[in-house]
């Protein structure tokens, strides 16, 4: 039976992750609320490590949120993902942990960087200024696994995922990411009778999206790869592999499939007054998808899906 710690169990990726693992056998499932580890706290961290035998760690914690959140707390965004991936993966080495799986954002690319992103497009330009602090911090995360790699001899892996999206998101109205927020303000519009939406910036940006249970299994796709397959398609110090699907669409057009999806009838306008943020986002899968893995989901299904739980979870959900 493997021991296997995942760390952000009630967010969004965590608990998919805890779904995906519910369904293989041979598993043993960690988990702890903040009550009982706060992750910012070292010494709680390594406690915990040391006396809970972990064989794997799947490293989906994290403080996240969309543009306003990211602009309104850049130095929390920084520190408190620095402090997190720390923690975490020094406690896992020290404790003898020999396979881990840290969960990045494709938001270590460039702001310019050429489409489709590719793994080697990391540090190459120029950040997206709106999230540059959370981006340093999960570029960290990155040279923490290849660094421990490359000195300790462990097997620390790095997954980079698109835009992801689903349930138990945050659907909190300002400090949310796009899907999300979008989606409870054309409910809200929708059940009010409201004549229009207004969408932040121009509609013209273009973005992939991802459903987390996609995106769950590519981590425990990749958790599980061989260490000889896992190397041979990625390289010691740009180890870190892009999970996606591969196809994206404008702000625009996901704005109206949203509609379409929560049935709202009236008008979607864009406020050009408010920031667009990087033109394009999307990530070259390639490398993934020549391992043996692709997304099953696609965009208008997963957005019906993360809707049906939105309805069904209303009273609980994170706001």
């Amino acid at each position: 039976m493997k021991r296997v710690f995942v760390a952000g169990h009630r967010g969004m990726v965590g608990s998919a992750i805890v779904r995906r693992l519910e369904r293989l056998e041979d598993y043993e499932i960690i988990t702890a609320d903040r009550v009982t580890l706060d992750l910012l706290d070292q010494k709680m961290v390594a406690d915990f490590f040391a006396t809970q035998k972990v064989d794997e760690v799947y490293l989906a914690a994290a403080k996240v949120g969309g543009i306003v959140a990211n602009n309104s707390y850049p130095a929390d965004f920084i520190y408190e993902n620095l402090m997190i991936e720390c923690n975490i993966i020094h406690s896992a080495f020290i404790s003898g942990v020999k396979r881990l799986l840290f969960l990045g954002s494709s938001c270590i690319y460039p702001k310019l960087a050429e489409q489709p992103m590719q793994e080697a497009a990391l540090l190459t330009g120029t950040l997206e200024p709106t999230n540059e602090p959370y981006a340093i911090a999960k570029i960290a995360g990155i040279k923490l696994c290849e660094s421990y790699n490359r000195q300790h001899g462990v097997d620390y892996r790095s997954v980079m995922p698109t835009n992801l999206y689903g349930e138990n998101d945050n659907f909190h109205p300002q400090n949310s990411h796009v899907i999300p927020a979008m989606m409870r303000r054309f409910h809200e519009a929708a059940t009010s009778d409201a004549s229009e939406v207004v969408v932040w910036g121009t509609g013209k940006p273009m973005r992939e999206f991802l459903h987390v249970d996609d995106m769950a299994q590519a981590s425990v796709f990749v958790m599980n790869l061989d260490k000889q397959t896992y190397d041979a398609n990625t390289q010691g110090m740009l180890s870190h592999i892009n999970v996606g699907t591969g196809v994206d669409c404008t702000i625009a057009e996901l704005a109206h499939t949203l509609a379409k999806v929560v049935e709202f009838k009236g008008d979607v306008v864009f406020d050009t007054t408010k920031p667009d943020g990087a033109p394009r986002k999307l990530m070259d899968v390639s490398r993934l998808g020549d391992m043996g893995w692709q997304a099953q989901t696609s965009l208008e299904a997963g957005l019906c899906a993360t809707y049906a739980w939105f309805l069904e979870h209303q009273s609980d959900i994170r706001l």
